[in-house]
């Protein structure tokens, strides 16, 4: 990725419905060339989609929680099969530590919350964490380039 290339992802971590005129305008490229780079980072999978980002609560999703999971190796394979298919899924990542998996979901009410978590302690033992409030939410990578350009800015 060439400093360019950088700079698109930047402006698309930070609105991807940005169009490709605003885009190129931001980089001082073409349209056609903008759209090129783009498809080229696709294809090489840095760009892997482009996604909305939903307030939960606003859907009526009040409650997340982080669920963490003790199983044996052997159940994995199975456990990842149904994780995957479950809609109150955020994010599941296999970890190091005390724990095997961490799942972050999202329910309407205590009640689904529990459904889940039972169905989840087939594979193993969990560990729930409620999410109170989230004081720094989701965010993007700053890409390498974009730490130099800044720190130079402020010296």
């Amino acid at each position: 990725m060439d400093r360019i290339d950088r700079a698109l992802v930047k402006y698309l971590q930070e609105n991807a419905r940005y169009s490709l005129k605003q885009l190129s305008e931001k980089v001082f490229l073409s349209s056609p060339a903008v759209a090129a780079r783009i498809e080229k980072l696709q294809r090489e999978g840095i760009i892997t989609g482009f996604h909305a980002d939903i307030d939960l609560e606003k859907i009526d999703y009040h409650i997340v929680a982080f669920i963490n999971v003790e199983m044996s190796p052997k159940d994995k394979p199975a456990f990842i099969l149904f994780i995957k298919d479950e809609p109150s899924v955020l994010e599941c990542n296999i970890v190091s530590g005390s724990y095997t998996m961490l799942i972050k979901a999202a329910f309407q009410s205590t009640v689904d919350m529990d459904r889940f978590i039972s169905k989840v302690q087939r594979y193993g033992s969990t560990e729930t964490h409620i999410v109170f409030s989230t004081p720094i939410p989701a965010r993007t990578i700053m890409l390498q380039d974009e730490i130099s350009e800044e720190e130079t800015e402020e010296k």
